[in-house]
C-alpha cells in the first residue's frame, strides 16, 4: 500500500491544485496590467514558480492514485 493516496489526500491535493491554478492565473493577468516594473517582475516571477509548483503537484496526483 506504499505510495498510493487515499481519496481524501487525493482530495486535498486537488484542492490545493485549484488554488494555486487560481493564484497563477491572477498573477499572469495581473502582470500584463501593472505599469510598475518591480511589480511586474514580482508578478511574472510568482506565476512562474507557480507553474512549477502545479507540475509538482500533478506529479504527486498521478504517482498516488488513490485506493477505491
Amino acid at each position: 500500500m506504499m505510495g498510493t493516496l487515499g481519496v481524501h489526500e487525493t482530495l486535498d491535493l486537488h484542492e490545493i491544485l485549484t488554488f494555486k491554478n487560481l493564484c497563477v492565473t491572477k498573477s499572469a493577468l495581473m502582470s500584463k496590467l501593472v505599469q510598475d516594473d518591480e511589480l511586474k517582475q514580482i508578478l511574472e516571477n510568482d506565476a512562474a514558480s507557480g507553474y512549477q509548483e502545479i507540475q509538482q503537484l500533478q506529479g504527486l496526483i498521478r504517482a498516488g492514485r488513490p485506493v477505491l
